[in-house]
């Protein structure tokens, strides 16, 4: 049973809706879809009712919740890739995320952020005994890049690492790290010179860090990092950091589109259910014609925004070529499709729609950082452009 206290105000439904009949890409194996199926299953149980957090302190507890079941189901492995190929592994998280996007865009946050906190580590030294204890769930990963002036623009990173005789000491301030007071270690983007490759990559102990946690309008656990004097662990060689960060992005972005895929359908469902039973003028509201062309506008911009996701999973996974532009357009055309379908849903709902606790309420709020983080959609079209004029 789940870890998670049942949530009285949740309208949860018993199962899921028309959307879990959707076919994976002929591509994948049966292997693919024996672990979606799985995935599935063990997302249903542990996570489809769960309380959402009302403090961020509630919302650290209840990731650690979520690390303890994701290790319980072996998901972790999922989000962090394979020991042996770490650049590889992008279609089973893509599933993963998909799977429990659907469930709790909550535990999707924190699964994601293990695995994006530990995959300079994975590149650079894949035998360290913390990726062991990650897996595991006994280690917890931030990843460190934003700050108040460089968000999307990675190369404006001004927090300093400063190599002294006892190593390397790190001072200045990140903000928006998920996971922040519940991660265990942090992988943190520091200026060690000058221009685009003065940007190194360390490993930080979480108590090492001074954290300050932010109170958003999702619930998962994110905050600021005060690093004053924190000492770090050079991850690679000097000045390869910048390469790191967006090479980590560039596999972990159709992932991003996965959860927000997760999202939409969800939201898809939930439309659904409602229309088929609110009455409106002498009959079911799914039966006005305006009513169904929307629905199914949305159920198609999804469907085709999946097959760009798997596609990008497919190519980072099955060959040796970088996959930034199809990454790019991944993540642009989910994110926004999935966030078009829950504002439907909020729409269709009406005055339920807008009410705090409900299901398709909560998606509004958490869906929305899908199209910000891990590069802006504005961003994502820059990188198309410049990658298409190559």
């Amino acid at each position: 049973m789940s870890t998670f206290p049942p949530d009285e105000s949740h309208e949860a439904p018993a199962n899921r809706g028309p959307t879990a009949a959707h076919t994976y890409p002929f591509f994948f194996t049966d292997e693919d879809r024996e672990e979606a199926a799985r995935t599935r299953a063990f997302a249903d149980e542990r996570f489809l009712v769960a309380p959402e957090p009302r403090t961020p302190q509630e919302g650290v507890a209840a990731g650690q919740r979520a690390i303890d079941d994701l290790s319980a189901g072996k998901l972790l492995d999922a989000a962090i890739g394979p020991s042996e190929r770490p650049k590889k592994g992008s279609l089973l998280r893509c599933v993963t995320r998909e799977e429990i996007g659907y469930a709790s865009p909550l535990v999707d946050a924190v699964l994601a952020v293990q695995g994006l906190g530990a995959h300079p580590l994975a590149l650079t030294r894949p035998a360290a005994p913390e990726l062991t204890l990650a897996r595991r769930g006994s280690a917890v990963f931030g990843f460190a890049v934003t700050e108040p002036d460089a968000g999307s623009d990675v190369s404006r990173i001004a927090v300093r690492a400063e190599k002294k005789a006892a190593g390397w000491t790190l001072t200045g301030t990140k903000v928006f790290i998920s996971n922040a007071g519940l991660a265990t270690h942090y992988t943190v983007f520091a200026r060690t010179a000058e221009g685009k490759k003065g940007v190194s990559c360390f490993l930080v102990k979480a108590g090492a860090v001074r954290t300050e946690l932010l109170d958003l309008n999702a619930p998962h656990p994110v905050g600021v990092l005060h690093l004053e004097g924190a000492p770090g662990d050079l991850l690679g060689e000097e000045g390869q950091g910048l390469a790191l960060a967006l090479g980590t992005l560039d596999v972990f972005r159709p992932s991003v589109g996965a959860a927000a895929i997760g999202m939409g359908r969800r939201a898809l469902d939930e439309a659904l259910r409602h229309v088929a039973s609110r009455q409106q003028f002498g009959a079911p509201l799914g039966e006005n014609a305006q009513v169904q062309a929307l629905l199914a506008d949305a159920a198609t911009s999804l469907e085709a925004a999946r097959l760009l996701v798997y596609r990008a999973a497919w190519k980072n996974d099955r060959t040796d070529e970088k996959a930034t532009r199809e990454s790019a357009m991944a993540k642009l055309a989910a994110t926004e499709a999935a966030q078009k379908a829950v504002d439907l849903a909020v729409q269709l709902s009406g005055g339920l729609g807008v009410l705090r606790g409900r299901t398709v309420e909560k998606l509004y709020r958490s869906v929305r950082a899908l199209r910000i983080y891990e590069g802006a959609s504005e961003v994502m079209k820059l990188v198309i452009a410049r990658e298409l004029s190559r």
